[in-house]
């Protein structure tokens, strides 16, 4: 067991994978087959399952705010950021040698960076299984509105989960079609409306949802760790991106296509009333159920990281949780609590989305790695990184302020509204 005192495992970090391996016997390795790392498929799938979670519900809702070509503009442009993000990660965790993003971090900005960091991934997180909670909870009970474990077996759960979002989205994509055809629909805004100042504002409130979007910059080197080759971790990320973004555009879309202006901030809840068409019940729960079950399968990878996480913010000198039994279950407990007790009190998973994504959400996914290009501890960043960086922590911080300013503006424009 190692010891409490070794720096490498809460300083530099271990080569942690997404689920941890097991010891076989030489005969166990010839009669399971053995395990030499994740497939390319099996990571491509694991790192989908934790792009696309509850910020597809939200995405034909910033259509509804943005229109239908400043929107789709939005996704690709989120895609394209989003990749180079992570290939900096990438290539200076190469160069620093560190096996986790918090070490990267820490080589870079020492102890309070990777402590910032760590905060930022667990606000994040929390935020994400709470909004996940919420939607499971609104499926489960309807909403008030409209055999041997090897480490590379999550790829068949990946795969399923991101079957299941492909399920939602091909049946969201049919009802609108077939309603489209019957001249029941019309065609969606192309350009937001703007009718007063606080129509301009709510804009900027789209920029969080779409950020949280594409997180997945916790699990990057879990997944690289499990590889049989890990030079592929770039076709990876840019194959993961391009099935996530496909599934993004089709579901903001025909999401937008379909309800129009009835489009709710959680598109789920659309789905809760007569579509129009034959068998619509039977739709209305198939949707429903396998999204359910979508998160189900997705809850795992992102708890994970949050309790890893959280682990190293409260006890950052004290072995890996993996060989500490109390302390594994007892954060464990407390973030299972939390959530649930969230998932209660939040109004609309629009709201955790806000709070998430306009400050945690956006640190960990460009501020942080464009800070890491710009720090340069090994001299290897190029003159496009740092222009790349740049223009990733412009970006971040503007449109950040102004949907704060956004959500502070509507709170005390609601407040006006009721005491007038």
């Amino acid at each position: 067991m190692p010891s409490a005192s070794d720096p490498k495992y809460r300083r530099g970090g271990p080569r942690v994978p997404l689920l941890p391996s097991q010891k076989f016997s030489a005969e166990e390795e010839l009669r399971e087959g053995g395990f030499d790392g994740a497939s390319f498929s099996g990571a491509v799938f694991n790192l989908s399952t934790t792009v696309v979670g509850a910020g597809i519900m939200a995405l034909p809702a910033i259509m509804k705010q943005l229109g239908l070509i400043p929107g789709l503009v939005m996704i690709v442009l989120g895609a394209a950021l989003t990749e180079s993000s992570i290939e900096m990660i990438l290539r200076f965790s190469r160069a620093s040698k560190s096996a986790t993003y918090s070490g990267l971090v820490s080589d870079a900005f020492g102890g309070p960076g990777r402590t910032l960091l760590q905060l930022c991934i667990v606000v994040n997180n929390l935020g994400m299984l709470v909004v996940y909670m919420i939607i499971i909870g609104d499926v489960l009970s309807g909403t008030w509105s409209y055999g041997v474990q090897h480490s590379d077996s999550l790829r068949y759960t990946s795969a399923l989960s991101v079957g299941l979002a492909i399920v939602f989205v091909a049946i969201t994509a049919g009802v609108a079609v077939v309603k489209l055809i019957d001249g029941s629909i019309e065609m969606p805004r192309l350009m937001p409306e703007l009718v007063d100042q606080a129509s301009f504002w709510k804009l900027f409130t789209t920029i969080p949802v779409l950020v949280t979007a594409y997180i997945c910059h916790h699990n990057i080197h879990p997944i690289e760790n499990e590889l049989k080759d890990p030079s592929q971790m770039k076709s990876i990320v840019r194959m993961s991106l391009a099935l996530c973004s496909s599934v993004y555009i089709a579901t903001s879309f025909f999401g937008f296509l379909l309800f129009g202006d009835q489009t709710l901030d959680d598109v789920l809840t659309n789905f809760d009333g007569d579509l129009g068409i034959p068998y619509s019940s039977l739709l209305d729960d198939v949707v429903r159920v396998s999204y359910g079950i979508h998160l189900m399968l997705v809850f795992p990878i992102v708890f994970f990281s949050l309790r890893l996480n959280l682990d190293g913010l409260l006890f950052p000198y004290a072995i890996p949780i993996a060989f500490d039994n109390r302390r594994f279950f007892s954060l464990t407990s407390a973030l299972m609590g939390f959530i649930f007790v969230g998932a209660n009190f939040v109004p609309s998973i629009w709201d955790a989305f806000q709070f998430t994504g306009a400050t945690a959400a956006i640190s960990v996914g460009f501020i942080f790695p464009a800070a890491i290009a710009l720090r340069d501890t090994h001299g290897i960043a190029t003159k496009n990184d740092r222009l790349v960086s740049w223009v990733m922590i412009f970006l971040a911080v503007s449109s950040s302020s102004a949907a704060i300013c956004s959500d502070i503006y509507s709170i005390f424009s609601n407040e006006k509204e009721v005491g007038g």
